[in-house]
């Protein structure tokens, strides 16, 4: 699936302190939620949406420390 503000694939982000996330424009949070619903991938989303310089809203979607990323990232990767 491709960010439309930035025409670059979104991918799944992880790090030490949390667990995998995707950082992603609000306007392609409906997709996303429908793919992940449709293959039972529990998530959350951040309660606030930030935007920086008249840009975009963006909002973090957050994972269980104990989904595999490369799972989440394989259905995205399915979205053209």
């Amino acid at each position: 699936m491709i960010d439309t503000t930035t025409q670059k694939p979104l991918f799944v982000s992880t790090g030490r302190n949390a667990g995998p996330y995707i950082m992603m424009p609000v306007k392609q949070l409906d997709q996303v939620r429908t793919l992940l619903d449709a293959n039972h991938i529990p998530y959350w989303v951040d309660e606030h949406a930030i935007s920086l310089d008249g840009k975009p809203e963006i909002t973090f979607v957050n994972f269980h420390r104990e989904t595999h990323p490369d799972r989440v990232q394989q259905l995205l990767d399915s979205i053209p």
